[in-house]
C-alpha cells in the first residue's frame, strides 16, 4: 500500500523559517529594478525641476523660478485648458458609446463574439500609426471643402475625438461587458417580477451594480486623455498656429506634447520643461484620485 503524504509537514516552522529568511533575496531583483527604473528617475526629475540645466550633470539651482515661468507660459496654459476640454468630451463620448455597444452585445444577438473582436481590434494599433492613417482620411475629406485638418482648430479637436473614440471604445466595451455579466440574474428577475421596465431595470439595478466597471473605465479614459501624446503628434503636431500676447502657440497642442516641445526647444534651460512635467504629474494624479473617490463612493455591495 502507498503511504499517504503528510502535507502538514510542508507548513511546519522548520520548512517555512528558511523561506522567510530568503524572502528578501527573491524580492531584491524586482525592488532594484523599481528603484532604478522609477524611483531614481522620478527623484532626479523632481530635483532638476528646481534647476537651470542643459545636461543632467551641469545644473544650477534656481528654486521655483522654473515653475513661475511654466505657469506664466501662454502655450502651457492653453494646452491645459485644451486638454481639459478634450478629456471631458472624450470621457462622455467614449464611455457612452462603449456602454451602448456592450449593452447591445449582451442581449443575445447572433455573432456577438465576432463584433467584440472587431470593435476591440483598433486598440491593438499603435497611436502613431493611427494618427497618420486618420490624418490622411480627414484631409481627403476636408480638401473637398477647401480646408485641412491643420488649418482650423475645430477640425483638429474633433479629429482627435474621433480618433480616440475609434481606438478606445473597444477596450472600454470589454470592461463594460464584464460588468454587465457580473450583475446577478436574480436581481433582473426580481425587477421583472415587480413590473419594472427595461429602462427602470437599467437605471436602478444594472448601473448601480456595475459601478466598479464604470470606475475603471472613467479612470482610464480620463488619464489616457490627459496623457495623450503620440496621436496628437501624428495627427496635428499641435497645428495650426495662433498669436497670443505676442507669442506663437499651437492651438491643438495638448499637455504632453507641450512638455516635450518645451523640453526640446529651450536648449538654454530645460528646467522649465521639467517643471511642467512635475506639474503635469501632480495634476493627473490629483484628478485620478478625486475621480476614484467620487465613483467608488457610489459602488454597492452585492
Amino acid at each position: 500500500m502507498k503511504k499517504k503524504r503528510d502535507y502538514t509537514a510542508f507548513n511546519s516552522n522548520l520548512i517555512r523559517r528558511p523561506i522567510k529568511r530568503c524572502v528578501w533575496l527573491f524580492l531584491l531583483p524586482t525592488f532594484a529594478a523599481f528603484c532604478i527604473g522609477f524611483l531614481y528617475p522620478f527623484a532626479k526629475g523632481l530635483f532638476l525641476s528646481f534647476c537651470k540645466y542643459i545636461t543632467t550633470r551641469n545644473w544650477q539651482w534656481v528654486g521655483i523660478d522654473n515653475y513661475i515661468k511654466a505657469i506664466k507660459d501662454p502655450s502651457f496654459l492653453h494646452a491645459f485648458w485644451y486638454t481639459a476640454l478634450f478629456a471631458i468630451v472624450s470621457l462622455i463620448f467614449i464611455n457612452l458609446l462603449a456602454f451602448m455597444i456592450a449593452y447591445a452585445l449582451t442581449q443575445g444577438i447572433k455573432g456577438s463574439n465576432l463584433f467584440r473582436t472587431v470593435f476591440f481590434m483598433p486598440n491593438l494599433i499603435g497611436g502613431i500609426v493611427l494618427g497618420y492613417i486618420w490624418s490622411l482620411i480627414f484631409d481627403g475629406i476636408l480638401t473637398k471643402f477647401g480646408t485641412s485638418l491643420l488649418l482650423e482648430t475645430k477640425y483638429g479637436f474633433w479629429g482627435l475625438i474621433i480618433l480616440m473614440c475609434w481606438q478606445q471604445v473597444g477596450y472600454m466595451m470589454i470592461i463594460y461587458i464584464a460588468g454587465l455579466q457580473s450583475v446577478p440574474e436574480s436581481l433582473h428577475e426580481a425587477a421583472k417580477i415587480d413590473g419594472a421596465s427595461k429602462w427602470q431595470t437599467l437605471i436602478h439595478v444594472t448601473l448601480p451594480n456595475m459601478m466598479p466597471s464604470i470606475t475603471i473605465c472613467t479612470f482610464l479614459t480620463l488619464t489616457n486623455s490627459f496623457k495623450l501624446f503620440d496621436q496628437n503628434l501624428a495627427l496635428t503636431d499641435g497645428r495650426p498656429f495662433q498669436m497670443v500676447n505676442g507669442q506663437t502657440i499651437k492651438t491643438t497642442e495638448m499637455l504632453a506634447l507641450n512638455i516635450v516641445n518645451s523640453f526640446n526647444e529651450n536648449l538654454t534651460n530645460r528646467g522649465v520643461g521639467q517643471a511642467k512635467a512635475v506639474i503635469f504629474f501632480v495634476l493627473v494624479a490629483a484628478i485620478g484620485l478625486i475621480q476614484l473617490r467620487a465613483t467608488r463612493s457610489k459602488e454597492v455591495q452585492q
